[in-house]
């Protein structure tokens, strides 16, 4: 295990800021290609090949490959950056470049032979499912898998595809233990369950195997394997990684909520004056309130992160103590994510009822994102019973 200073220099090496602003040009290039297939990609619910295509040509679904394969591996606070621009320009863009890129970590996990195949070319894809638990049956050189997973983010782009199974053990006190499995496309079944209001395009529809035979070399254990590369990033804990990458999306479109809103607000005329919604102090109000809550949100997420980052490696109490104020920033961050959104949205009046608006997707899209279990509000009452010296035995964070 690395000593503490050790840890510490890794989180506070310098950032990549020669990765960050080539890849934000390049989500802001495909801004165009986004808008013009966003109607259909609704509709369909699903991305059309021609923008996932785009998106992987940008490298934009590698940001976590290890640099000893070739990837860039950005900090988790680079990372941010990326996915908030992303979900800025669409929502279901940031989600699948936070899920897809997120899951690029996992290559850190892997056999370096097995990692390298997969993560060869840049539309390289792994969907990761943890919203269910399939069953795995120990076998010569693997296991024998059946399961269904639900919200499989991109599972039409997948180039392999992670469910979480339990397996039985005897030596553990629950009888049994996680493991993370990897599938090809063919060996599953997608089903069509992905019809919502919310991040439609993301195509998260359900996906299952049926007793599909998975190499060892293809599995690692769950929430914490053992890392293959050296990087810090391979060594945080995996909940909290796995939570920041779907936490920081609602920010990305409390963003263009904002900017929207401040567009509409020095357009929309008043009723009965020559004046605009700009010139009115409840907006002006209003948008400053929006600003400095989407800021406070977001330095919370990154001295949580940064905290996250110093601690891993020390373990004890200050890792206990980072993971956990770690998800209740993901939760506030979500929380004021709707708050700005709704209360923008009601200001915007009728002009956010139409489904071309912008702001009228931001209010679907962020109440479909913090649906997330990484964001719930539940997450609070974790800093709350650290602080009242509960037990935390029981608490998955």
């Amino acid at each position: 295990m690395a000593s503490r200073d050790a840890n510490t220099a890794l989180a506070e090496r310098p950032r990549n800021p020669q990765h960050v602003a080539p890849l934000k040009a390049a989500v802001q290039a495909l801004a165009p290609l986004i808008e013009r297939h966003r109607v259909a990609a609704a509709n369909d619910r699903r991305l059309p090949s021609c923008v996932f295509d785009a998106l992987a040509d940008a490298d934009l679904m590698r940001l976590w490959l290890p640099e000893g394969l070739g990837g860039l591996e950005l900090s988790p606070l680079d990372f941010m950056e990326i996915v908030e621009a992303a979900a800025a320009v669409d929502a279901s863009i940031g989600w699948l470049v936070g899920n897809g890129a997120g899951m690029s970590r996992v290559a850190g996990y892997l056999d370096e032979a097995v990692a390298r195949e997969w993560f060869a070319k840049p539309n390289s894809f792994v969907v990761g499912a943890t919203g269910a638990v399939g069953q795995a049956v120990s076998t010569n050189g693997g296991y024998r898998v059946t399961g269904r997973w639900p919200f499989g983010s991109g599972v039409h782009h997948a180039s392999r595809l992670m469910g979480l199974c339990a397996v039985p053990d005897p030596d553990d006190g629950k009888g049994q233990k996680t493991i993370a499995c990897y599938f090809s496309p063919a060996d599953i079944v997608t089903f069509d369950t992905w019809h919502v209001s919310g991040l439609r395009a993301t195509g998260s529809c359900d996906w299952a195997v049926n007793d599909v035979f998975v190499p060892l070399e293809h599995t690692h254990a769950f929430p914490d394997p053992h890392a293959t590369q050296p990087g810090l990033l391979y060594r945080m804990p995996g909940l909290s990684v796995f939570a920041w990458t779907v936490s920081v999306v609602p920010l990305g479109i409390a963003h263009c909520a904002i900017e929207r809103f401040k567009v509409l607000a020095t357009q929309k005329s008043r009723p009965g004056t020559s004046g605009v919604l700009a010139d009115r102090e409840i907006v002006q109000d209003a948008v400053g309130r929006a600003d400095t809550r989407h800021a406070a949100a977001r330095a919370l997420l990154v001295a949580a992160m940064t905290e996250l980052m110093q601690a891993t490696g020390q373990g004890g109490e200050r890792l206990v103590r980072a993971r956990i104020n770690l998800r209740a920033a993901c939760a506030f961050a979500a929380e004021s994510a709707v708050h700005i959104v709704d209360s923008l949205a009601a200001l915007a009046g009728a002009s956010a009822i139409f489904e071309a608006e912008a702001l009228t997707r931001c209010v679907q899209d962020v109440h479909a994102a913090v649906r997330h279990i990484a964001m719930s509000p539940n997450n609070y009452g974790l800093t709350g019973r650290l602080g009242l010296g509960r037990d935390l035995q029981a608490a998955r964070f």
